[in-house]
C-alpha cells in the first residue's frame, strides 16, 4: 500500500546517494551515481562534479536534469526535476567557482580539517558544481 503521508522532501534532505539523468545528445538518457545535497530552504541541489564527465558535457548542452534517492530500506524513493547551473571550473584556489564548492562542503558535510588543501584540489581535479533549481518534487513509499 502507498502512504499518504510520505514527505519526499525529508528523503531528499537525508539522501547523500542518488542517480542524476541528464539528456545526451541523441536524446536518451545518461545515468550518473552522485552525492547530492538538497537544500530545501533555497530550493536547490547541489552536486560536485569533475570537468569532462558525460553529466557536465550533458548539462553545459542542455540544463534539464532528474535526481532520484532511494531510500534505505528500498521502499521509498523521491525524485526531483529542475535546471542546473554549471559553477567552474575554478584556476584559481581563492576564487568564486572554488569558493562555491567550498560553500557545498559546508552546507553537506561540515568543516574541512584542511582548506588548503581542498581549494587545491578543487583547482587540480577540475570539479563543477551542479546547483539544480528545484522545480518538481514527487515520490512515494510502500507502508
Amino acid at each position: 500500500m502507498i502512504s499518504t503521508s510520505f514527505d519526499p522532501h525529508v528523503l531528499l534532505a537525508a539522501s547523500r546517494l542518488g542517480v542524476l539523468a541528464t539528456i545526451r545528445s541523441d536524446g536518451r538518457p545518461q545515468l550518473s551515481p552522485v552525492m547530492p545535497f538538497y537544500d530545501q530552504r533555497a530550493g536547490v541541489v547541489l552536486v560536485s562534479t569533475i570537468q569532462g564527465a558525460a553529466k557536465t558535457a550533458n548539462l553545459r548542452r542542455d540544463p534539464r536534469a532528474t535526481l532520484e534517492v532511494t531510500g534505505p530500506d528500498g521502499m521509498s524513493w523521491a525524485t526531483v526535476e529542475g535546471l542546473a547551473k554549471l559553477t567552474g571550473p575554478g584556476r584559481d584556489p581563492n576564487g568564486p567557482e572554488v569558493q562555491a564548492l567550498v560553500d557545498y562542503y559546508r552546507a553537506a558535510a561540515g568543516e574541512h580539517p584542511d582548506w588548503d588543501e581542498y581549494r587545491a584540489v578543487m583547482v587540480s581535479d577540475r570539479r563543477v558544481l551542479i546547483t539544480m533549481t528545484v522545480d518538481h518534487v514527487y515520490g512515494a513509499t510502500i507502508a
